[in-house]
């Protein structure tokens, strides 16, 4: 009697739940991400931007569309901390509800492009042949043509504003979460896990839903990380080219665009919202970098 017990007290101390050693995982990589200084630096200014974009009407000083053309290119002094632009408007105040805009650019359309790419990579993956061949030949397809010149012919196909944008950059970055997704069901789909749940009955959707896919979340959430930037990038090059977000918008590469005419004569209305882009790319980067560090276990020491 006391031989069984003491079996059923070693079997429960060497098979912990998956409970424990689910949370004992997220604690590492929480850990990991604690030590990486410039992670964790990525991270905190994206907290304050996104509290930025929340709080934006009781931080901004002045209305960013208010036009006032007696205060026409004022240079930044303590009343206009970044001066004012060739409409008199504050240029502080429209990198604050500018923050929104981008943000929002940022993360809507790679959440999309996540969702079509899971949905179309995991097909892929998991049926291979035909279904694979068509889906593959689609997303190669997409990443054949430069990104940016796609979306600027989406943008001029649809026409410029704010939803046709998540839709222009929607459709460009779907292949390459694709692809990721897929070859991570390839390397999935045989193990021992997914057999047995295939030999039991299971449905082919419920596998990919319960089986693969929480297994491809590390990944995905590196990608995303890194997917957002370029989002951001991307809605700031074509607003810079006309095709973007349209004014009176405070969008920061609309901004930009607006201000390369007065480069030389009122730098700040330029140079200041492409600084804001500068640091939230580097912030998302550095987050991104942080993440992958810690997510995978061949670069752990």
């Amino acid at each position: 009697m006391n031989i069984a017990k003491n079996m059923l007290f070693k079997k429960e101390i060497i098979e912990p739940s998956d409970e424990l050693v689910k949370e004992t995982f997220w604690q590492d990589v929480f850990k990991s991400l604690r030590k990486d200084r410039m992670a964790m630096a990525g991270g905190t200014i994206i907290a304050l931007f996104i509290l930025v974009a929340i709080f934006a009407p009781y931080l901004a000083p002045y209305n960013p569309y208010e036009v006032s053309l007696d205060l026409q290119f004022q240079k930044p002094s303590m009343e206009y901390w970044l001066g004012t632009d060739m409409f008199g408007r504050d240029v502080l105040s429209r990198i604050i509800y500018g923050s929104r805009i981008s943000l929002l650019i940022g993360i809507v359309p790679s959440l999309i492009t996540m969702l079509i790419g899971i949905i179309f990579g995991i097909i892929a993956g998991y049926f291979g042949r035909k279904t694979d061949f068509i889906i593959m030949t689609v997303s190669d397809m997409v990443l054949s043509f430069p990104s940016l010149l796609l979306a600027m012919v989406v943008m001029y196909t649809l026409g410029a504003s704010l939803l046709n944008i998540f839709i222009a950059l929607s459709i460009v970055g779907w292949a390459g979460t694709a692809r990721v997704v897929r070859a991570q069901t390839l390397s999935l789909k045989n193990k021992e896990f997914v057999e047995s749940a295939r030999a039991i009955g299971v449905k082919p959707s419920i596998i990919m839903i319960r089986h693969i896919l929480p297994n491809c979340i590390p990944q995905l959430l590196v990608l995303f990380t890194l997917e957002i930037p370029g989002s951001i990038l991307s809605e700031a090059s074509l607003s810079f080219l006309g095709v973007g977000a349209q004014p009176p918008a405070s969008s920061w590469g609309l901004m930009v665009s607006n201000g390369k005419e007065f480069l030389f004569n009122a730098p700040w209305v330029a140079i200041s919202p492409g600084i804001a882009i500068l640091v939230i790319v580097l912030a998302f980067n550095f987050l991104g970098d942080g993440l992958r560090d810690a997510l995978d276990p061949y670069l752990k020491q």
